[in-house]
């Protein structure tokens, strides 16, 4: 296995130092996306890849696309680069970073499966987020005929690229805040299972969220409405993956 780190940033000076000394003790190969970031934020990002050009890659996207583009671009970069697996990291330090001791193991145990973060949220929580995220699993349940995914919203994940590679070739992806939900439940209709792994979430270090309660709620529903009408010409292969 060769697997990289990569985080999609945009705006998170304060908080993405903290990450990426955190993460140096994994010694994992790690790509920072700069997604159209302000100029404070990309003199940060710039020193920190000076600073550390053994092991942290920057790409500079030109224009702000969404976390779901930057990722896209992470992943397109990793597998052009022969990694075999890629863990995704949020910016913001809201991610036990500890815990990705316990994907590798996971991954390495399972290397053809999709290992998912199960968020365990502590009381700061908003409960709009916290009910809205229920809401969403809810519809992750129904478009997968499954439980498999046990929450398709957690950005902490690690992915076999090969099936990554593959789902890039057929479909287009949601590029803002709809990307991990439907690449999770493209990944399980293409064929790939998940392995769950519980992991504590905080709210963002810097209080930086990039989340729009209207906006990207609205994308998400139509992104869950997309998906259902996929899902109903799917239901008969669905349903033998749950035959013996």
């Amino acid at each position: 296995m060769k697997t990289c780190v990569i985080i999609p940033v945009y705006n998170h000076q304060h908080a993405i130092r903290q990450v990426v000394d955190t993460l140096k003790i994994f010694g994992l190969p790690c790509y920072l996306i700069n997604d159209g970031s302000s100029v404070e934020c990309s003199a940060v990002l710039s020193q920190l890849t000076e600073q550390g050009q053994d092991w942290l890659t920057l790409y500079e996207r030109a224009h702000n696309g969404g976390k779901g583009a930057a990722v896209i671009d992470g992943l397109r970069l990793a597998i052009a680069d022969g990694f075999s697996h890629a863990i995704q990291v949020d910016a913001d330090g809201q991610h036990k970073l500890e815990d990705i001791n316990r994907l590798l193991a996971a991954s390495g145990q399972y290397p053809d499966k999709l290992i998912l973060g199960k968020p365990c949220f502590d009381g700061t929580v908003p409960k709009k987020r916290l009910y809205g995220r229920q809401i969403t699993n809810l519809w992750i349940w129904i478009n997968t005929l499954s439980f498999a995914i046990a929450d398709g919203m957690c950005g902490f994940r690690c992915y076999p690229l090969a099936a990554v590679e593959q789902l890039l070739k057929s479909v287009q992806l949601g590029e803002r805040m709809d990307f991990d939900l439907d690449i999770a439940v493209r990944l399980y209709w293409q064929g790939v299972d998940v392995v769950n792994i519980e992991t504590e979430v905080k709210y963002p270090l810097d209080g930086v969220s990039h989340f729009r309660m209207l906006q990207d709620n609205v994308l998400i529903s139509k992104k869950h409405a997309h998906l259902f009408f996929g899902m109903l010409w799917r239901i008969p292969r669905l349903l033998r993956r749950h035959l013996p």
